[in-house]
């Protein structure tokens, strides 16, 4: 099995240039959306609100076009033609997202909207590309390969990029101004990775088959209604642990200014952290998936989150009780984001591989599609919950909800049977 994969690394690291962009833009939007909203308002329950916007686009454009590309055939492939038109635009108009928030909350809120038609669109095609190219036997250690890239353009934009929101340049009639670089760099990096992308992989044509092609509405029933419901109980697992993350995400950012009292370029390292363990781990998770198998290393990740997001919980009154200065407050609240991160990976790296393994070459779209339906239909849900969490309990509360989802997606997953690596 070992010599096996060691064949597809190099093609495996090529496809993850299109994890590379999402992973690059994702955390910035993230850290720093909820930042330029407050601005204009002062409800977290409404900025959470407005926070499922790109989610909402998510949820239906990821299933659609995902569902289009399985059906496309192209000199250049069937997922290539969409992501050479959706990736540069977004990195165009992610670049223009810190201007558009100088001009005013309408031109701000417009240019989140354009941002995710074309990010959503995209992101479905880029997931694809890679169980069209790797045998199922190795997606779990390819997944971890490309949510390693992923999670180094996390880092990228974090660590990186987050400083230059603490850099002052000179704007036309505005003067010096900060909270800008991050964005326009990084669409700039969106775009030269889509290049990449586009020149080093030739995606794999395949004759036209003689066999009656499986409409989509025919795909979603034998989903939904086969014998085996493991697909529909893993659905249902990750809208659960998607629920708890995704109340959590949208408020890491101001959870840092508000609470520990760090600059917005500071903020931008919480999800930092979480991307660090990311990258370090995403192959490994793989790895430790295919040697003990992919439903007991995720559900093992899962029992761990629950506890790390009580703790989360509980940290700024330990810190508080403790005595703690801001610095060492900031460093213990990292190290608890790295550890949520090494186990937050092993779920995501690993629930992706297990839909596949159940879907054929013509469905491989649809099932990526409801991967990001349930997924993107947790995220529009949580950001509202837990911003009214916030307004009523404090920031606190966000990590209970986040411990209670997780521990509910443990028990759905306790009810799976399918999904593994064949032979494993």
């Amino acid at each position: 099995m070992k010599e096996g994969m060691r064949k597809y690394y190099g093609v495996t690291f090529l496809i993850g240039l299109g994890f590379f962009t999402m992973g690059l833009m994702d955390p910035l939007y993230d850290t720093y959306i909820p930042i330029f909203l407050t601005r204009f308002i002062s409800s977290k329950g409404i900025i959470g609100s407005i926070m499922t916007l790109d989610n909402i686009f998510a949820l239906f454009l990821i299933p659609i076009v995902a569902a289009m590309s399985d059906k496309t055939r192209t000199r250049i492939g069937r997922r290539m033609p969409y992501i050479l038109v959706t990736l540069p635009l977004s990195g165009i108009l992610f670049g223009l997202i810190p201007f558009s928030a100088l001009w005013g909350l309408w031109a701000l809120i417009g240019a989140i909207f354009l941002l995710n038609i074309f990010k959503q669109a995209g992101r479905g095609p880029i997931v694809a590309l890679m169980p069209d190219t790797i045998p199922g036997e190795f997606r779990s250690e390819a997944n971890g390969v490309i949510n390693t890239m992923g999670g180094i353009a996390a880092i990228v934009g974090t660590i990186g990029l987050a400083k230059l929101m603490d850099v002052k340049i000179n704007l036309p009639g505005i003067g010096p101004t900060d909270e800008i670089l991050s964005f326009p760099v990084a669409g700039i990096l969106v775009i030269l990775a889509t290049l990449a992308l586009f020149i080093f992989i030739r995606e794999k044509q395949r004759a036209e088959s003689s066999e009656e092609k499986t409409s989509i509405k025919e795909s979603l029933s034998l989903v939904f209604s086969g014998t085996d419901k493991s697909a529909v109980l893993i659905l249902i697992s990750l809208f659960l642990w998607f629920l708890g993350y995704q109340g959590v995400l949208p408020f890491i950012g101001l959870y840092s200014k508000e609470i520990i009292g760090v600059s917005s370029g500071t903020a931008g390292l919480s999800a930092g952290m979480v991307a660090i363990a990311y990258a370090l781990f995403a192959i490994v998770s793989g790895i430790i998936a295919h040697k003990k198998g992919r439903k007991t290393t995720i559900r093992a990740s899962l029992l761990a989150l629950t506890a790390i997001t009580l703790i989360l919980s509980l940290h700024p009154y330990v810190s508080r009780i403790l005595g703690f200065s801001q610095l060492s407050m900031l460093i213990s609240f990292f190290v608890l984001l790295f550890i949520f991160g090494t186990f937050w990976v092993s779920v995501v790296t690993n629930s992706f591989p297990m839909l596949w393994q159940m879907a054929s070459y013509d469905d491989m779209g649809i099932y990526t599609g409801l991967y990001y339906t349930f997924s993107q239909g947790a995220a529009i849900t949580a950001p509202p919950i837990t911003g009214f969490i916030i307004d009523l309990f404090g920031f606190q509360g966000i990590f209970v909800f986040a411990s209670v989802c997780m521990f509910a997606a443990f028990l759905v997953m306790g009810k799976v049977t399918g999904g593994e690596a064949s032979g494993s």
